[in-house]
C-alpha cells in the first residue's frame, strides 16, 4: 500500500502530541487496553489448558491443517508462533519448516513455553526454540523471522501497538503476518465473544495497517473466526 510522504509526517505529529485516548490510540500507547486479560496464564495448569485448546469442536483445532496450509509455511522458513499456548501450531509448523528451518514458540507464560519445548523433544523436533516474552514486546531479534503467526492471541495483546511494532522489527523485509481471531459481530457473536474480545475484524485490520502492514489475504474458510494475512511494508 503506497503512502505519500505527508502520511509519515502526520503519524509523527499524532505521536508527539499524544492525541486521542492513550489507552486505545494507535500511536503512543501508554496503558494496557485489557489489564486482566491474561490473568489465567500467570500460573496455568498445562494439562487443563491443553484439553481446552486442543479439542474437537474448537474451530482453530478442527481447521488446524487448513490453517497451516493457508499460512504458507515452507521448508527453511523461520516462523514465530506468537501466543503459542500449548503448542498446537508450533508442533504442526516444525515438520513443515524442516531441519533447515526453525519455529519459535513465543508466550508470556514460562509454563507454556517449557511444556511446548518438552513436547517438541518428545516428538523428535530439534528445530523448535522458546521465548518468554513481555506484554509489550515479542523479544525477537530484528530481521530474524519470515512469518509471524498469531492465532487466538491478538485479543490478548494488552499493548497491541507496541507488540505490532516489535513484530514488524522482527520480520525480514517482505515478511508475513498471519492473524486468526474471533470474528466479533454485534447481534451475531456469542455473549462470551462480545464480552471477551476487544475489537472487531475491521478495527484489527485498521490497527495492523497503521502499524505498517499491508493486508494481502482475507480468507473466508472459517465460521467463527477470521484469517488475515499481511505483508510487512
Amino acid at each position: 500500500m503506497s503512502r505519500s510522504p505527508l502520511f509519515g509526517l502526520w503519524l509523527a505529529f499524532i505521536a508527539v502530541l499524544g492525541l486521542g485516548n492513550p489507552d486505545v490510540s494507535v500511536f503512543g500507547q501508554q496503558h494496557s487496553v485489557r489489564p486482566d486479560i491474561n490473568t489465567h496464564y500467570q500460573n496455568p495448569d498445562f494439562a487443563q489448558w491443553q484439553a481446552a485448546f486442543e479439542r474437537p469442536g474448537r474451530e482453530v483445532y478442527d481447521q488446524r491443517h487448513r490453517i497451516v496450509q493457508e499460512a504458507g509455511v515452507r521448508p527453511g522458513m523461520v516462523v514465530a508462533d506468537i501466543g503459542a499456548g500449548t503448542g498446537l501450531f508450533t508442533l504442526l509448523f516444525a515438520p513443515k519448516v524442516g531441519p533447515a528451518g526453525k519455529v519459535i514458540a513465543v508466550d508470556i507464560s514460562p509454563v507454556f513455553v517449557d511444556n511446548v519445548l518438552r513436547r517438541s523433544r518428545e516428538q523428535g523436533f530439534h528445530n523448535v526454540q522458546g521465548i518468554v516474552n513481555r506484554p509489550t514486546d515479542v523479544e525477537l531479534p530484528p530481521g530474524s523471522i519470515d512469518l509471524a503467526f498469531i492465532s487466538d492471541t491478538y485479543h490478548h495483546f494488552e499493548y497491541p501497538q507496541k507488540m505490532l511494532q516489535s513484530i514488524q522489527r522482527a520480520l525480514r523485509p517482505g515478511g508475513m503476518l498471519v492473524v486468526i481471531d474471533f470474528d466479533r459481530r454485534a447481534g451475531v457473536s456469542s455473549p462470551w465473544v462480545l464480552g471477551h474480545v476487544r475489537a472487531d475484524k475491521e478495527t484489527v485490520i485498521e490497527e495492523i495497517d497503521a502499524a505498517g502492514f499491508e493486508l494481502v489475504d482475507d480468507k473466508a474458510f472459517l465460521q467463527d473466526n477470521y484469517f488475515l494475512r499481511f505483508r510487512q511494508e
